[in-house]
């Protein structure tokens, strides 16, 4: 009885050995095979990958039409002129709810040579404008709810910040922010 104790606990610790080879052998040739099919950067066409925004650094804002308040068509080649940050963000975001009180701070100290622009991807509403200027955004505040200009610039998830020189290139992008790091990126990118 011994022996074949012995042996059937064998053959099990051989048997699992082999499960485990061929799980691990088979796991890599599928990753070999899905490489093409999942990156975590993004394609030429600012086609984001999930969860992750497209690199748009180096580009220029395009110009598409988003929203004012009121509904009315707000062209995006309207913004170029002076340096401009444009803060993508949404009242049910949460990381956008802690840095909106940074950007307040922020315009209030550097509006006067820098454009700031919040872009709320859902549409117009009082509700999400009340919610911005109850954390103290005084800047201009535009919608995006058909997604054009976040479709455009690969945007899949918030809060998203671009940093614009006055030409329209985009010279820094960045997910949350706190004041100080959005302080040093206003001094190093756009001042």
């Amino acid at each position: 009885m011994t022996v074949n104790k012995r042996l059937l606990f064998g053959s099990l610790a051989v048997a699992a050995a082999v499960v485990v080879a061929v799980a691990v052998v088979t796991a890599n040739q599928n990753s070999d095979d899905n490489d093409d099919n999942v990156t975590l950067t993004s394609s030429n066409d600012l086609s984001p990958t999930i969860g992750t925004n497209a690199a748009v650094t180096g580009r220029t804002l395009p110009t598409v039409d988003i929203q004012t308040l009121a509904g009315d068509a707000f062209a995006t080649a309207d913004l170029i002129g002076r340096p401009l940050i444009v803060n993508f963000w949404y009242s049910t975001c949460a990381p956008c709810k802690r840095e909106l009180p940074a950007f307040a701070a922020m315009h209030a100290e550097f509006g006067d040579r820098v454009r700031f622009v919040g872009v709320d991807t859902l549409p117009p509403s009082p509700n999400e404008e009340a919610f911005a200027r109850d954390r103290g955004v005084q800047y201009e505040l535009l919608y995006d709810p058909n997604g054009e200009l976040t479709t455009a610039v690969g945007i899949a998830t918030s809060p998203q910040t671009l940093f614009i020189d006055a030409r329209g290139v985009i010279v820094e992008q960045t997910g949350e922010l706190t004041a100080e790091r959005l302080e040093e990126l206003i001094r190093t990118t756009l001042l």
